[in-house]
């Protein structure tokens, strides 16, 4: 299963459509909150996640899973890719941090990476 968490609709229903697509399951999120507020975290097996958005960024709801005790694999996209976000992201062990628009093979790239990591 693959969480996608953005503030924007239409970006998430787009994501979500291609990694439908794919053949993943999918659960869409508006905000990091409602994503920490489900069950899913339980059995989500990659998060692909906004980076800025309003309440708790995307960064933010990495570091928060992971004092909770929660290894995800996080793909970031992002429309404002700054060097520190990038490095603060990818120091954590985000599998990805693309910059919009990006690529459809980047997307799958990393989410291969990212499965096969959760898988070993």
């Amino acid at each position: 299963m693959i969480a996608i968490v953005d503030d924007d609709e239409s970006f998430r229903r787009a994501t979500t459509n291609f990694v439908r697509s794919l053949g993943y399951g999918t659960a869409a999120f508006d905000s990091a909150e409602a994503f920490l507020e489900s069950d899913h975290i339980h059995d989500t097996d990659c998060l692909i996640t906004d980076v800025q958005m309003p309440g708790m960024t995307g960064i933010e709801l990495q570091d928060r899973l992971i004092a909770q005790g929660h290894r995800l694999p996080v793909i970031f996209i992002t429309a404002f890719p700054e060097m520190r976000a990038r490095a603060q992201a990818l120091a954590a062990g985000a599998v990805g941090f693309l910059a919009k628009p990006f690529n459809d093979q980047r997307l799958i790239a990393c989410l291969n990476e990212a499965l096969a990591a959760r898988s070993a």
